[in-house]
Order: structure tokens, then sequence, then C-alpha cells
């Protein structure tokens, strides 16, 4: 078995925090045993590219507990937990190419590597590994049925390879589900993106004043969780009905330009190319903190603040220091990678729960109907999303009521008026 992890030797580390994490995913660990007993993926062939934490074992384990063979590369170079890594090579010998740090020489290399199994099924998370499936390994592309897609910003790079009809196998876009941006992206975020960047710095949140740069899912989430840490929150938009949302919702909202003179502590969660750019570190205070919790460092323009800045230096694990020509000292956190993962260990696991199990349940819809499925991005079936939400009340032990046989045909009819 090949493999490329940091060191071996942290494996027994890395099943411990697994074994923790699967306390708090009762859906997932439904999912595996029926997966266990039926092998509906015996013989399926898996390459994965995700976050390499300690949930994305667990979905490991439940796949291969369903009969694939798998692949997993990190999907973001800093966000790979080398214990888990190591444990997924020694205790359940699937092959892993993730280090924490690597380089994008390595970072590709690792996902050439796990392009190797030649697979029938990818997963992807910021559609790294389909990209270069269709531009490197286009050899491989016919004997691929679908594929899955984790998160936002790889969705919208998907839908762009569909609409330009160059998207040669089809997907189902896990992140559109209900129960995955609904939960993952507004409370995983929330709480993991304030984590990291209170790990990075250990500054007070309390009367802070917290720009928050998109007002989607995950920045609703983060605002949310700042705001109830006492931080005065800030959101910039561009979106005017996101925006008047963010009014609504009880935040000031104002232009990047006008944030950026006032603003304590910065995160973008856009999805979207230099967000935060040289103008807005020109007027940043002495001292401002700068982060990012969207899938790539694209978001903060960072090659002009190094122009910018007459010195830089860590002065913290996860904390750069730039220094500007006139004193000032703006500090970028995690390279500007996701700030939650990157610094921190990512989302809770009972959130990724949800998310993992929507992962796990699409794989088995891929292999059943992909051969009826054209070339286009999916949403994730209403049943799907719907048998996961179930499963995760009936694991908190909540049950909801039913609808009568009257109130169905009532809902289904036209006739009946005031």
């Amino acid at each position: 078995m090949t493999y490329d992890v940091k060191d071996l030797s942290l494996a027994e580390r890395g099943k411990l925090r697994i074994e923790w994490a699967t306390k708090s995913m009762p859906v997932l660990m439904s999912i595996r045993e029926r997966f266990e007993r039926e092998k509906p993926l015996r013989g399926v062939r898996i390459a994965a590219c995700l976050h390499v934490t300690t949930e994305t074992a667990f979905l490991m384990q439940t796949l291969k507990a369903g009969g694939a063979s798998i692949r997993l590369c990190a999907s973001n170079p800093l966000s790979t937990q080398d214990d888990v890594a190591a444990s997924l090579v020694v205790h359940d010998e699937i092959p892993v190419f993730a280090i924490k740090g690597e380089d994008r020489e390595t970072y590709y290399r690792h996902i050439i590597q796990a392009l190797e199994e030649k697979p029938q099924i990818t997963m992807d998370d910021g559609a790294d590994l389909v990209s270069t499936l269709h531009t490197e390994k286009r050899e491989l592309i016919d004997q691929v049925i679908g594929g899955t897609e984790e998160t936002t910003t790889g969705v919208i790079r998907l839908r762009s390879m569909a609409e330009r009809g160059v998207l040669r196998y089809p997907i189902v876009a896990v992140n559109d589900a209900n129960t995955k941006h609904l939960f993952d992206n507004r409370y995983g975020t929330g709480q993991s993106t304030i984590d990291g960047i209170i790990r990075a710095t250990n500054r007070l949140m309390a009367g802070s004043v917290f720009v928050v740069c998109g007002y989607g899912w995950c920045g609703r989430g983060v605002a949310m969780r700042a705001r109830g840490m006492g931080a005065r929150v800030i959101v910039t938009e561009v979106d005017p009905l996101k925006a008047l949302e963010a009014v609504m919702d009880g935040y000031e909202v104002m232009p990047i330009a006008e944030a950026a003179k006032i603003g304590d502590i910065f995160c973008t969660l856009t999805g979207n190319i230099r967000v935060i750019r040289k103008e807005h570190f020109e007027v940043m205070k002495d001292g401002a903190i700068v982060s990012n919790s969207g899938h790539f460092n694209v978001e903060l323009d960072l090659e002009a603040l190094s122009e910018m800045a007459v010195s830089r230096r860590f002065i913290r694990d996860f904390v750069e220091e730039f220094r500007l020509k006139n004193g000032r000292n703006i500090y970028v956190l995690a390279e500007g990678r996701l700030v939650n993962l990157s610094a921190a260990e990512g989302h809770p696991s009972s959130v990724m729960d949800m998310s993992f199990a929507n992962q796990a349940l699409c794989v088995e819809y891929i292999i059943k109907n992909g051969q009826r499925l054209e070339r286009q991005v999916y949403t994730v079936p209403r049943e799907i999303d719907e048998e996961v939400a179930r499963l995760k009340l009936s694991s908190m032990g909540i049950s909801i009521d039913q609808l009568t046989k009257e109130q169905d045909f009532y809902l289904k009819s036209w006739e009946m008026g005031t």
C-alpha cells in the first residue's frame, strides 16, 4: 500500500481522536452498520479529496465498510490532521496522501496519487480533484460514474463547468442539501471559525469590531457567534437581498471600504476573489486581524499586502505580521486559508454527522442511478435529505407529528376554499 503522511507513530493518538468524534455521529454510525450488512459499495473505487479530519476518517471507514476501496488526499494544504492521516493508514489500511503544511507542488502530487485509484466515484471538497481529473488525467474520466461535492466554492466551479459543457460526468452537490448547508455551514462554520480565530490570537471578542464579509449561510453563522461573544458585528455584502436580511437580523451593513477603517477583526466567507484588497489594507487600524473561512485563500489579496509590507514575520502559530511603511501592523491568520481548519479542528463532529451522512448516501445513490444521470450538477434527492433529518431527530430522542390522511388530501387538493 502506498501512502504519504507525516508520521505513522501518530496513529494511536489519531485512533483515539477518531473514536471520540464517532461518539457524536450517530446518523453516520447507523449508515455504517447498514453498509456493513448490505455491502452496497462492493468493488467500487473511490478517490476522495477532503479535509483529513477525524470526521472524514469516520466517513472513510463507513465507505470501506460498505465494500469500497478508497484513496484519500487533502482538499487544503493546511487542514490535515496528521495523526488522523496516520491512523487511517495504520489501522484502516486506507491509502492517505496528506501532510499538514504541504506546499502547492506536494498538494497537487497528492491529488494525482489519489487519482491512481482509477476511480469510479469522486468525492471532492472545492473541486480540485475534479478539475485535475479533467485537465491532467482525462484518460480516466470514461470509467467515472459520478461524484459528490462538499462545499459552496466547489459547487460554483462545477456548475461553471457544466454550463460551459466541459463537465464529463454527473455530480451531486452535497453542499446544497438542507441538512448540510443549513447546519454545517451555519452552525459548524460559525463555531469553528470563531474557535480558529481565538486559538490563533487569544484575543477577546467582547467589545471588538468584527467584520463579516459575505452573509451566506457561513457568514450568518460567524456573525451570530461573534455577536454572541459580545462583538459589534458589521456585515459587508454585494447581494441586496442578503444585505437587507443582515440589516433585519440587527447587524450594521456597509461597504468594505468603510468597514476597513473601523474593524478590529475581519473574516471573509464569500467564495470570491480579492474581497479585501490593497485599498482596504491601506486604511486598516494598526493591529487589525484579517482571516478567511472561505475555501480558497484568494479572498484576501495577499500579494498586494506583501508588496505593501516592509517586513513580515510569524509572531505566533498561524499569525503572520505584515509591517507597513507607516509603521502599522496587519496580522493575517493561517496564510489566509480556512482559519477554522488551519488554526482549529474544523466543524464539530455532531454537525459533520449530517454532512457526511449525505455523502455516504449520495455515493450509494450514484452507484444505483449514475448511468442514467446527465453530465450536470444535481441537488441531493429530497428523500435522502429528509432521511438524514429523520435519523438525526431520532438520535436526539425527538419525535414529530405526521400528516393525517385528511391533512394530506387537503394539501394536495384545490377544491376546498374558505
